[in-house]
């Protein structure tokens, strides 16, 4: 379907024709930025997942892996990796625990990363610092260089950086990341990248980036709309990493040959497989990726989309000419730079939240952050309607 920018700025947008278990017409989310709306074909996948199993018993699994491989190919088309290695979890803190695990951290106990990651890497490496691993972070601002003082602090006693294509704390796009892959390739380290900030809102392309030894960690629970237990990590081609935190999952392939000397793997992502899980997030997950292919709302289109709402929320904001002490937005970063959603940084972010929910706007903060994220399915008159309530909030406090 040839949906255009113009067009999904109209009210009301003609995709909310699609979303209406969720009435994204009748309520103001700006929630996109954490958990979108899904569409009514992910009910239906789930019903689905119910039914096969009501039928198959236990032969489900056949029809449950052809929805994993298909939610595979999902995620390898939005990092532009056709080839690419993809192992699936329920979250990304599963998969990072593996990817963790498997690093030679005995050998080289040192990780770089950024004090801007969101708290799935930041909460496992306070840890793995209280029991004497060295946990280098550089500031995750200014954005512009954080790739290039990554690589700076990456050394041949480092395991691995970690970083994100996208800061969760200030919507800031991360460039440069190919720079922080060759130096991890020069000096012997692994690279994770965690892009569920970038995932279906700003194009991100393994090759482009030369990204192609790296690690990228992500999920859909955000601007793919695909809802709970629906994560990935890629791997870079020909990985032979064990991970120490390992599940059965991973010689599946080899249950009915005798065991080998030793803890077997399997081939590619298998490697980093788990064990037995509920296949239902894969069932909605392959259902929401259908309808994304059939109403053409690829990376391209759903980027320009995210530009213009971020830029309406932005001009309707500054046309409020609020008390800068009382809330305010950086208005060095140009917009391009930002990814799905708009920070204004107020000292009472939390309680600005709060009474916006009160009011019918659905927002989030964190820290002194407040968080506006728009998504596809909403008007620009809807946009417009939340920016005049944040207004009235302020002035009534």
């Amino acid at each position: 379907m040839g949906h255009t920018p113009e067009a999904l700025a109209r009210h009301p947008n003609p995709l909310a024709a699609h979303y209406r278990r969720f009435r994204v017409g009748e309520r103001l989310l700006l929630t996109g930025h954490s958990h979108q709306a899904w569409p009514d074909c992910g009910f239906e996948g789930q019903l689905r997942a119910w039914l096969d199993a009501a039928e198959w018993v236990d032969d489900k699994w056949a029809r449950a892996f052809e929805q994993a491989d298909a939610v595979r190919r999902g995620f390898a088309r939005l990092l532009d990796d056709p080839g690419g290695d993809i192992a699936l979890g329920a979250s990304t803190h599963e998969l990072l625990l593996r990817f963790l695990s498997a690093l030679p951290l005995a050998r080289r106990p040192r990780l770089v990363t950024t004090d801007g990651e969101f708290h799935t890497i930041r909460r496992q490496l306070d840890r793995l610092a209280e029991e004497g691993i060295e946990v280098v972070r550089v500031p995750a601002e200014p954005a512009d260089d954080a790739a290039e003082r990554l690589a700076a602090a990456a050394d041949d006693r480092t395991a691995a950086a970690l970083v994100s294509s996208v800061f969760f704390g200030s919507g800031r796009i991360v460039p440069g990341l190919g720079v922080l892959a060759e130096r991890c390739r020069r000096v012997g380290a692994a690279l994770l990248v965690d892009a569920y900030h970038s995932l279906n809102v700003v194009p991100f392309s393994v090759r482009a980036e030369g990204l192609a030894d790296a690690f990228i960690v992500g999920g859909g629970y955000k601007y793919c709309q695909l809802g709970e237990g629906n994560c990935f990590l890629r791997l870079p081609p020909g990985c032979r990493l064990r991970p120490v935190v390992t599940g059965w999952f991973a010689e599946f392939a080899a249950l009915d040959q005798a065991p080998e000397a030793g803890v077997g793997y399997g081939e590619g992502a298998t490697r980093f497989a788990g064990s037995t899980y509920d296949p239902t997030s894969h069932y909605r997950a392959a259902a929401v990726f259908d309808f994304f292919a059939r109403e053409g709302l690829e990376p391209a289109l759903l980027r320009a989309v995210s530009r213009r709402q971020v830029g309406l929320l932005a001009a309707r904001f500054d046309a409020l000419a609020l008390d800068p002490a009382v809330i305010t937005r950086d208005r060095t970063v140009p917009l391009e730079a930002l990814g799905g959603f708009l920070v204004l940084r107020a000292p009472a972010a939390a309680d600005i939240c709060r009474r916006l929910k009160a009011a019918g706007v659905w927002a989030d903060s964190r820290g002194e952050a407040l968080r506006l994220g728009p998504a596809p399915y909403l008007s620009d008159s809807q946009l417009e309607a939340a920016v005049a309530i944040l207004g009235e909030v302020i002035h009534s406090a």
